[in-house]
């Protein structure tokens, strides 16, 4: 009975403990599908229903920054390769990898250049960054965008898997080439 006791209780203190996830000073670099924080810093947070409205009224841009597929290295030339599609919210921009915790100065580059066409330089536009629930790359990218000046950077910790759960329509994503 004690076992089960305490099982219980840490089935019921599981969410609440994941809630408590710190925020690092710096960018996450590293297991990026893990439990992520409350809160992004220089950002803020929204969830599904607040995302919908927003999504309703056309006010705000969505960014999806999970990283695209790539051919196995391992793979042959020969063999013919079909990377599953990526599905994400309709509307959205598709740029991968900006989500990393580092990321090499071109791709930076890139990054501030894609942002600043998207949002007409307009550094109060609401910019919405999300990849797939408890992902850290898009806590990373509206973390790096906050940083960048933008003052509505906004994360979407839920991302498609939140979307998708909700009922609402996912759309076949492109993702945009960063350089290399």
């Amino acid at each position: 009975m004690r076992l089960a006791g305490a099982a219980l209780v840490l089935a019921l203190a599981g969410p609440a403990l994941a809630a408590g996830v710190a925020e690092p000073p710096g960018y996450r670099l590293d297991d990026y599908r893990a439990p992520v924080p409350d809160t992004v810093a220089g950002g803020s947070v929204v969830h599904t229903a607040a995302l919908k409205a927003m999504f309703d009224r056309h006010a705000v841009i969505l960014i999806d920054v999970l990283p695209a597929p790539r051919r196995p290295e391992n793979m042959k030339p020969s063999t013919p390769w079909m990377p599953e599609p990526r599905r994400d919210v309709p509307g959205s921009v598709w740029l991968p990898d900006v989500g990393r915790g580092a990321i090499a100065p071109a791709l930076d580059f890139w990054f501030r250049n894609r942002l600043a066409a998207l949002t007409g330089n307009d550094l109060n536009r609401p910019v919405v960054f999300y990849c797939l629930r408890d992902c850290w790359m898009s806590w990373n990218a509206t973390k790096r965008a906050a940083g960048y000046g933008y003052r509505h950077a906004i994360w979407y910790p839920d991302g498609t898997d939140g979307w998708q759960q909700a009922g609402l329509p996912l759309a076949e994503a492109t993702p945009e080439q960063p350089p290399e």
